[in-house]
Order: C-alpha cells, then structure tokens, then sequence
C-alpha cells in the first residue's frame, strides 16, 4: 500500500517503466523497486515517468478528471480492460457484431450463422435466448441495437440472393417474450438501420435512375407494424437524397444534439485548459458561415464551361447542354458515365431543397437531432460523411405519408453538411455523450485523381481513426493509427468500433482488438484473436468490460485487472470452506 492507502503499481511494472528512463539501469532499478515506497507521492517523478513511458509529447496536459499524475499511471495500468476472463463459442460462424443493452445488462451478437443471440451479462456471461432468422430468407445477421428503454431489439440481415444482390432486412423483437414484432425492407443492406427513438426506427430504400445515378430514400418506421387503422401510419418518407457515381447511402446513425453541452469528456485542450490549443486542429468546414451552410457541390468533369447568362434555370442550363453536345461545342469528349453524372447534377439542381439552417447556430436545449451517414460524391466507396438534421416534428409517423405536397422544384432533399474523409470508411461510432464521431477509415493515395467511379483508387493498410467534434464540425487531435486491414477496396467490410467515457476500441484484420485512450491519443492495449477481430463493445456501465467478436467463430470477455482482482476476492476460497465444514463436523 501507498501512501494515500491504495494498491501501489507491482514492482514488474515499476521495472518495465524505470527501463525507459535512459539514465537507470537494471541494478538500480531493483534499489528503486525496494524504495517505492519513498517516493510514491512524487508528483515531479511520476510526470517524467509519465510521458516517457507512454511517449506523449509534453504539451498535453494532464486528464482533467485525474488528481495526480501518480492516480494517472494508476488508472491506465490498472482499469485497460485487457485480461480475458471468458471465451463464448455458441456460434458456429463468424461473429460480425456486438451491441449492449443500456442498462448493461444484456448484449447482443450477430453472425454469419444467421442468429442474432442475446446474453445475460453477469459475473458468468451465459446465453439466454437464440433467434434464427434462416426461415425468414435471411443470409446471415449483421447488426442489433437495442432502444432506449431496452424493450426492444433491432436486428438487421442480409436477404439470401447472388454475389451482388445489395438487399436486406430489419427485424424488431421484443425483449419482453423474444416475439418477432415486425420486419422491414432494407436496401441496400449495409443501411444497417437504427432506432430513432423508442418505438421508430429508420431504414433505408434505393432507387436506380440511370446506371450510375440513384436516389436513397430514408423511412421512418414504427415498431409495431401491426397496427390495423387508417388513421395511425406506421412508415414516412424521412428524407429523398440524390446519389451521383454509383454511391449510396449506408451506416446510418442518429445523435442527439442536446447532449452536446455536458459532454463526458473533452478532447479539445484549449476548452479544457481554457488557453491556447495545444493540439492540432484540422477544420473541414468552409471559411465562413454562409459557404458552410450550404452545400458541398460535386467535382464536375473537365468540360468547356457553360456560358454565364445570368438568371438561367436548370432546365434552361440542361437544354443549352444538349445544344452544345449536338454541335460539338462540349470537349473534350464526354463518356456515357461523365454525361450521366453531368445530366444528374444539372436536374438536380433545382429540385432540390435548400439546406437548413447552420447546424452551428442549433439551439443546444433544443430537442434536435442529427441523422448521420457515409455516403459520396465521386466513386461507389463510402468516402464522405453526410449529416442532416431531424426536426422534432419529423419524429413521429403521425401526419400525411405518401400523399404529403411537395413542390415540383423541392424533388430532393440537400444534406446539411458533408465531411469528406479521402478514403475508405469503413466503421463509425459515437461517444457516450454524442459530442465525437469517430470513424475508421482506409486513405486513398495522396492527390490521386478518380476517372471512373467504378474504380475507386487503392486503399493503404493502415486504418485511420478520425474524431470529429459534432458541435463545431471540425476535426480533433491526430488521427490514431494501429491497427491494419488488408482486404481490397472492391471488397471492403465494416469493422466496428465503439467509445466509452474513456477510451476507444476498434477491431482489426491483423488479429487484434485496439484499446486507445481518449485523451491522451495513445494505443494503450492489444487484444489478441485467431482471426479478424470484426466488432468490439463496452459496457455502457462499466467500461473496464469490454467484449471483442471475431471471424474465429468466438467471443471473448475482457476485464480490467483491477476488476480481475476484485472478483477473486469476491469469491470464496475453498480451503477456508473445507476448514470450516471440518471444524464443524468436530463440534
């Protein structure tokens, strides 16, 4: 014990640590092991340990929660969670995704085995309740979330078809009696879905115009699909948005903007040191308020430009097009898929509504919320995060559906801010608090250039993971970087990830789980697969519990080893037990 009456760093440890100072050597680190006790409350030691060890430059400051920077080194050692304490082996496939209920209590797995299963989270984790989704014509499970009262459980699969079928489907069961309540069309499948609220969740439908050119339109849902009345809908059109280039728009997710203001942590030094920033700051958004509020317009082919006449609608613009392609004013020559994606961006520009106000100026207090996405404008690989903002009175099925007015030139909805990533995106995931996105991604090569939409460009191994402030749009501190993917562009997967107050994890195709800390911007923990680790969660409620799933057909449960240490002694010693019963047999 310390000084201050808790567990000190064991004296391994302490040697592992002192081996990084350049001035100590392995004798005199067995003195200083000896001598711990001494200098346990050397704050000035204990910093200089601190970003040696850890390597951290020394302009960041301390965690702001953190007392000491002894408590520091104690919380980054001690609550990782990194010790495996349970392998689940119930499915007999690739496990693709993992999700907690909110209270902690129950999580939930997906795999290509076609079942979703759902866990009681005890000190044993055991299996409750399997659900096969074969009969249904599913292909196999990959995604669930629970909604926020934890009643409900959504599911979403892919349809069985040929190699290139993009169809699937949500399914809601209730957690009460595991029923089916409903399923819903989803396409295309990585769409995934997501509760909007506690009885609503969104899906989305696509719709081919030309061969490159489509439109995806979002649906909100009601849960229970059953309801027999004219009166009460259970489907509304959320949003119509234009697709140029073979994009879509998949992974959604909905944060709730009212949270922004009590976040549980913040990754911006300057808001928590209240001085200048210390970190870099990379800011996507425009150079003033008026360009970002509207939105960002698609690179347009190396074409001669059109004549400025002032006052000239879209459709003015679309015929003065055809004019100069049929007298050859338009060169250099145009492909099938450079006149297809010129035509869609000329028709859409004046069916389409105007953006919404800046999300910058959203009223914090406000029951707003934003439907995130990846999307793109230049090839089928998700390359840009598209958001747009729900409005209260859009959270509700109630009201006209499929015979709601809308104005001829009001056709598409705009989005109301994109961030173009320049690579593959290939996993996303909010902070408890909804204040950061972060989002996994695999870079294009620097200042390449993309002619052909159905070749996008050759994605590194290296796995980025951005963060991004939701309250001011811009990007924070460096990307991480750890963890590697080796799968081609053309074959690209999700790897989920997922944030606690404290740390982020990501899974890899290298094998391992990630373990980062926020704050400090630093890999703090390897977790180790026979495969690709596909998902990991944590505990909502105690994030020194986290689960990884792996196409290695398992599970594994990993806790802090200060939650190891706690539970040993929970449980009972059996020779204190067998003494006991012996003592009382003799009296």
């Amino acid at each position: 014990m310390d000084a201050g009456g808790g567990p000190l760093l064991p004296d391994s440890v302490l040697y592992e640590i002192f081996l990084y100072l350049d001035h100590v050597d392995v004798l005199s680190v067995g003195l200083v092991c000896q001598q711990w006790h001494a200098v346990a409350r050397d704050e000035f030691l204990w910093k200089e340990l601190f970003y040696r060890y850890y390597r951290i430059s020394r302009e960041v400051p301390r965690h702001p929660a953190a007392v000491s920077w002894y408590d520091e080194f104690q919380r980054l050692y001690d609550t990782i969670p990194c010790v495996e304490v349970q392998a689940l082996k119930e499915h007999n496939d690739q496990v693709l995704h993992l999700s907690f209920s909110h209270s902690g209590c129950l999580f939930a797995s997906c795999s290509k085995d076609c079942t979703v299963k759902i866990w009681s989270n005890e000190l044993d984790i055991s299996l409750q309740h399997s659900s096969n989704m074969r009969p249904y014509n599913w292909s196999y499970t990959q995604f669930s979330q629970f909604n926020s009262d934890d009643s409900l459980l959504l599911v979403s699969g892919v349809f069985v078809g040929p190699h290139n079928s993009s169809s699937g489907e949500i399914a809601v069961i209730s957690m009460e009696n595991f029923t089916l309540l409903s399923r819903v069309r989803n396409k295309p499948y990585d769409v995934f879905g997501c509760w909007l609220n506690e009885t609503n969740l969104i899906s989305g439908n696509l719709h081919r115009i030309g061969r490159i050119t489509s439109c995806s339109v979002l649906w909100l849902n009601n849960a229970f699909q059953g309801i027999e009345s004219e009166n009460v809908n259970v489907v509304k059109r959320l949003f119509k948005i234009q697709n140029l280039n073979a994009s879509t728009i998949r992974t959604v997710m909905v944060a709730d903007c009212s949270r922004y203001d009590s976040p549980d942590l913040l990754l911006d030094y300057e808001e928590q040191l209240a001085a200048s920033s210390t970190c870099p700051v990379f800011d996507l958004g425009s150079d003033s308020e008026e360009e970002e509020a509207k939105p960002k317009q698609t690179p347009e082919p190396a074409v001669q430009e059109m004549p400025d006449e002032g006052g000239v609608t879209a459709e003015d613009g679309l015929q003065q097009f055809f004019d100069d392609i049929m007298e050859g004013r338009v060169r250099p020559a145009m492909t099938d898929t450079e006149l297809e994606t010129k035509v869609a961006e000329l028709f859409v520009r004046n069916r389409t509504k105007p953006p919404e106000l800046n999300l910058l100026s959203t009223d914090s207090n406000s029951k707003t919320k934003y439907l995130i996405f990846t999307t793109g404008c230049l090839t089928y690989s998700p390359h840009q995060i598209g958001i747009k903002r729900i409005l209260p009175h859009q959270m509700t099925t109630a009201g006209p559906v499929l015979g709601e007015e809308r104005r001829s030139d009001e056709f598409f909805d705009s989005l109301d801010h994109v961030i173009d990533i320049h690579g593959h995106i290939i996993g996303m995931g909010l902070s408890p608090d909804h204040r950061y996105l972060y989002v996994n991604s695999r870079a294009w090569p620097r200042d390449c250039v993309i002619s052909d939409p159905m070749q996008p460009p050759p994605i590194a191994e290296e796995i980025d993971l951005h963060v991004f402030d939701l309250k001011t749009m811009k990007e924070v501190k460096r990307a991480l970087r750890a963890h590697r993917a080796y799968t081609p562009n053309e074959e690209c997967f999700f790897i989920f990830l997922d944030v606690s107050r404290d740390f982020v994890a990501s899974g890899a195709e290298d094998r391992h789980g990630y373990i980062w800390d926020r704050h400090y911007n630093i890999c703090l923990a390897k977790l180790q697969h026979d495969n690709v680790v596909n998902s990991v969660a944590f505990s909502p409620v105690e994030q020194e519990l986290l689960l990884t799933a792996s196409d290695d057909t398992t599970i594994k449960v990993w806790r802090s080893p200060r939650a190891v240490r706690i539970q040993q002694a929970k449980k009972p010693r059996p020779r204190k037990l067998l003494f006991s019963w012996l003592m009382n047999q003799k009296s």
